[in-house]
């Protein structure tokens, strides 16, 4: 049996013959991984600020990094991706970056660190990590995490399914940047003894990870609703010790061609950002009931779950907006979200019943309500039809299917509480922790600008292709009687995109030789070339189309 380690005595001594887990194809000891994390410390004891954030590719370097940001007292905030973009939100919040992080944003180095260097046991409630909700339904936010609450989780995870993954190594399709994958990939392996390994994005290459040792198998309900018939998965039968899925809920039908495929029937874990993990079911039957971790007191009110744990920041109970229904020897049943009972025009609306409706017809693989907002509130959807053929039908077929659609809802809802709108997509829009956002379902409906197709993206140019849906907001109001791409927003666009493709900085200087040469209207294909001259601070831009040049111009950019 694997001997257990807290993680604030993680690194007190090294352990010469305990494997940690497996980077880039070599084996990491847990003195190696030791060594790691003391020339992180020494890097982050002596840079100035106390938030740093981190972002890497792999597990184990990234471990390293955190836990040498804590002995060296600073406090972690994850980022959710390297992008441009997201690193520029997080610029403000912190004193640097680390990690596999653009040249551009200076990411602190490890420094070499003496063999010999003696710990003290890290303080488990000054020990600080942020993490940042998904925004599944609202905008994402900002949440601190202390050691001690994320110590209380890892015990807990460990006394409810530790007997049975003694030995097994630990694979994953979710990132260890996200609170799920940081707990199941990275903390509860490390304090256990159970090998971590890279994470692993293609079904082959997962096949033949987690046939070639005992395995556990973290992953969401994304990629396992997703898993391929042809594929040998019976290779995996009696390896594979556990199946763990969790961000988001399992759907009912995914969970039986998980057990046939891969032999094990999924253990659910259920939980959020703020409460930490609260409950688990594994799907044995089709009709699972939730249980509470270890440690977890629940009760109802109003009919919602309120609960209480060692993984809150405080002993205070905790309401949840999820309802609830109590079931014998402690159990429970989810009932959906009371967050997502809406009024449209005075009249209730479950958006949770409207979307089981829609996905109980066998046309629907998915779907998602949303309600837009402006002076007069109208339901949405976006589905995903099983019929791909549906998604590049022309007009005609598509209103077809909505017509259908409505039909389907028309036994259940009357005219008033059925959407209005629709969209019909080969996937759900998925954030970087394998979450459909609010934000990018509202996106669907009104973007303020189309999503790009990168055709190319160097660290000089960078061209792409743009849709001009007839929905997007910027023809709303401007011209309305030949509507057509206003020039600002083609301006707008260019340093938006620029944005997401160079790192640019900050502050807007100057326009020069900006120049509209035909009009954009809704429905066409733009290409978009953009030429970044670091050394000038000058963005180059041009639309063009099958009828020539639309536009274009320079933007000049100067450092705040």
């Amino acid at each position: 049996m694997s001997e257990w380690i807290a993680l604030d005595r993680l690194l007190l001594q090294p352990q010469p013959a305990r494997c940690v887990g497996v980077c880039e194809g070599v084996v990491v000891t847990h003195a190696a991984f030791r060594q790691q994390v003391m020339a992180w410390q020494q890097a982050f004891a002596a840079a100035p600020g106390r938030d740093w954030a981190l972002y890497f590719d792999e597990a184990l370097p990234f471990a390293a990094a955190l836990f040498g940001a804590w002995h060296a007292g600073k406090r972690v905030f994850l980022a959710a991706d390297n992008l441009p973009a997201s690193l520029a939100e997080l610029q403000s919040r912190v004193s640097g970056f680390a990690g596999d992080i653009d040249p551009a944003h200076a990411p602190l180095a490890a420094v070499a660190a003496p063999a010999d260097i003696a710990l003290e046991p890290l303080d488990e409630r000054a020990c600080e990590l942020v993490v940042f909700t998904s925004g599944s339904t609202g905008e994402p936010s900002a949440i601190s995490k202390r050691l001690d609450q994320l110590a209380r989780e890892v015990d807990a995870l460990q006394a409810a399914f530790g007997a049975e993954l003694e030995g097994a190594q630990v694979h994953g399709t979710v990132s260890h940047q996200h609170i799920y994958g940081l707990l199941f990939r990275v903390l509860w392996p490390l304090a256990a003894g159970r090998e971590i390994q890279p994470r692993r994005f293609f079904h082959e290459d997962l096949i033949k990870a987690l046939g070639a040792a005992d395995s556990v198998l973290v992953a969401t309900p994304a990629h396992l609703k997703r898993l391929p018939e042809q594929l040998d998965w019976a290779a995996l039968h009696g390896r594979l010790r556990a199946v763990f899925s969790s961000g988001g809920p399992l759907p009912a039908d995914a969970a039986p061609q998980v057990r046939r495929l891969l032999g094990v029937a999924p253990t659910e874990v259920y939980g959020s950002s703020e409460t930490g993990g609260v409950a688990w079911r594994r799907w044995h039957d089709a009709t699972p009931t939730w249980q509470p971790l270890p440690g977890v007191q629940w009760r109802i009110e109003d009919g919602c779950l309120v609960v209480a744990s060692a993984h809150l920041p405080t002993t205070a109970w905790w309401r949840t907006q999820d309802r609830v229904e109590a079931l014998a020897e402690g159990r429970f049943r989810l009932l959906g979200r009371a967050d997502r009972i809406v009024k449209i025009e005075e009249r209730r609306v479950s958006l949770d019943a409207l979307e089981r409706a829609l996905r109980a017809d066998p046309l629907v693989e998915d779907a998602r309500v949303l309600v837009l907002p402006g002076a007069r509130e109208q339901l949405a959807a976006v589905v995903v039809p099983t019929d791909a053929a549906l998604i590049a039908a022309d007009d005609a077929a598509r209103r077809a299917f909505q017509q259908h659609l409505a039909a389907v809802l028309a036994r259940s809802h009357d005219a008033v509480t059925r959407p209005r709108r629709w969209r019909l997509l080969s996937a759900l829009p998925l954030n970087a922790q394998g979450k459909v956002t609010q934000a990018a379902l509202a996106a669907l409906f009104q973007p303020l600008m189309p999503p790009p197709r990168w055709l190319e993206c160097s660290p000089s140019t960078a061209v792409a292709e743009l849709v001009l849906d007839p929905a997007l907001r910027v023809f709303e109001g401007h011209f309305p009687q030949a509507r057509i791409l206003p020039g600002v927003a083609q301006l707008d666009w260019a340093i938006r995109y620029g944005r997401q493709a160079f790192n640019m900085p900050p502050r807007f200087e100057r326009m020069d030789a900006v120049k509209f040469q035909h009009v954009a209207r809704p429905g066409q294909l733009l290409s978009l070339q953009l030429d970044w001259d670091a050394a000038r601070g000058v963005l180059a831009f041009r639309y063009s189309s099958e009828h020539g040049v639309h536009a274009s111009g320079k933007v000049v950019f100067a450092d705040a």
